[in-house]
């Protein structure tokens, strides 16, 4: 076995057991870093709703603008495993914190472009596809952000406590959605929604992406204060791309383990927080009430969020996990058949607190998991692939799950349609749950001592032609 030399300034194994502050500052940056990115992931589904007529001829059927509504949200999807393998790759390369820096300024510049856009009136179809191709832009730098920031985060932070700060750092998402749904709340009040002709409609919508790239920019100036990751630096590096290890051998099988759970939740997450908006829309909810209930929700997932991190800490990733995934099969996907079949009704007489409740409990018990998986991938994988086996690991399997619109479609060939995305819940949570017991537990895993060099699968570079075993 290779002796591996610690850099100056690395930390010893007893060191990384407290929160030093380079420690803080790492975890505090991955949570800014993760709640900046999904703000501009869910900017469309939250902000741009009420304003997607812009982009839209008045004559198009509402069946194609409803799918239309789901392709731009689900290209963004699509952009983000492009963007993990490309960022994955420099994330074990150069270097976790450079590679952050990189990604988060590509998807500044990107969303400011978006909210700079002019509409149908002007460019005709042209305007929907260039929505439509920025936000595929902005999905690959998206995708870069917390393929490198993630990880870094976890090699911080100590063992007993990493299941607690995973959840804490993915819980930027539901903060996210509170701080857009806030931002269009607001703007919703001063510039109204309603016809092509509205305040809203016209130019409102620019206000919360103009807010996403601001804050992205400002995510940067902190960042830089950042440190590197001593568990990178002080691995031994390898000459052969990340990725080639990641598809092979043991690393495989561990790769293809994940991608059956993340398939599992990416499609529970599309199947309820991107149906939502619609389901309650079409229940007789005004945009602005969609909006406070979604909020309420959100404040809700926040709490699922700590409390699911710190149950999997206790009694471990791999259970946590088994038990949601079977209770997004049952228990939302029973919830859920009942607002789409009640949410008008609820809205007719004024009756909203149980509906509330519900859509509360429906998103919450749906994506609180997403907590656990900043850790529990992380400890999948070595330090040397650590950043791919992530971010491929976590973003690759949102690609079939973005078409889940399409599906929908043809379901809703041979049964009603407004059922349709409750199947897919179904088919989630079986996936989740399955996934994870094809799986190891992972809570004790050392990130430290996860490295290719001890566990023999380390390539040095080549010596006379011929690759050699560490």
């Amino acid at each position: 076995m290779t002796e591996i030399s610690r850099p100056a300034g690395a930390l010893a194994p007893a060191e990384t057991e407290r929160m030093t502050p380079a420690a803080r500052r790492t975890i505090v940056g991955a949570f800014f870093g993760f709640f900046v990115d999904m703000f501009d992931v869910y900017l469309p589904v939250v902000a741009l709703t009420p304003a997607l007529a812009y982009f839209q001829p008045k004559t198009l059927p509402k069946d194609i603008a409803t799918t239309f509504f789901y392709i731009v949200f689900a290209v963004t999807l699509v952009g983000r495993p492009i963007g993990a393998t490309i960022f994955g790759h420099f994330g074990d390369r150069i270097g976790r914190q450079r590679t952050t820096m990189i990604a988060v300024g590509g998807f500044a510049v990107v969303t400011l472009a978006i909210a700079l856009l002019p509409g149908y009136s002007t460019l005709g179809i042209g305007a929907m596809v260039l929505l439509v191709l920025l936000r595929l832009l902005d999905g690959i730098f998206l995708g870069g952000e917390y393929t490198a920031a993630t990880p870094l985060a976890m090699e911080y932070c100590p063992k007993r406590l990493r299941g607690f700060f995973s959840a804490l750092v993915q819980s930027g998402y539901p903060v996210a959605y509170v701080a857009i749904s806030i931002v269009t709340l607001i703007t919703l009040r001063m510039l109204p929604a309603g016809a092509l002709g509205s305040p809203y409609v016209q130019y409102g919508w620019r206000i919360p992406f103009i807010f996403g790239s601001l804050i992205a920019f400002l995510f940067l100036l902190y960042f830089r204060s950042v440190p590197e990751s001593p568990a990178w630096e002080s691995a031994e590096k390898t000459s052969e791309s990340p990725l080639m290890h990641l598809f092979r051998g043991e690393q495989r099988a561990r790769f293809l383990q994940i991608f059956v759970v993340m398939t599992g939740f990416w499609l529970s997450l599309n199947a309820v927080v991107s149906t939502l908006p619609l389901v309650l829309k079409a229940g007789g909810m005004t945009a602005t009430t969609i909006t406070y209930l979604l909020l309420v929700a959100n404040i809700a997932l926040f709490a699922g969020y700590l409390l699911f991190g710190l149950i999997g800490q206790v009694i471990g990733r791999r259970p946590t996990l088994i038990l949601l995934g079977l209770a997004v099969a049952v228990v939302c996907s029973a919830l859920y058949v009942w607002v789409v079949d009640n949410a008008k009704t609820a809205v007719a007489s004024g009756s909203l607190g149980t509906l509330v409740l519900i859509v509360a409990v429906i998103v919450t018990l749906t994506v609180c998991g997403w907590g656990q998986l900043g850790a529990y991938i992380s400890e999948r994988f070595p330090t040397q692939i650590r950043s791919s086996g992530f971010g491929v690991g976590y973003s690759l399997a949102a690609i079939l799950p973005a078409f889940y619109s399409f599906v929908m479609l043809w379901m809703g060939q041979f049964m009603p349609y407004k059922y349709t995305h409750i199947v897919l819940l179904v088919l989630a949570g079986l996936l989740i749950a399955v996934g994870a017991a094809l799986g190891p537990e992972t809570k004790q895993v050392d990130l430290r001592e996860e490295d290719l060099s001890r566990m023999g699968q380390l390539r040095r570079p080549e010596v006379r032609g011929r690759p050699g075993l560490v």
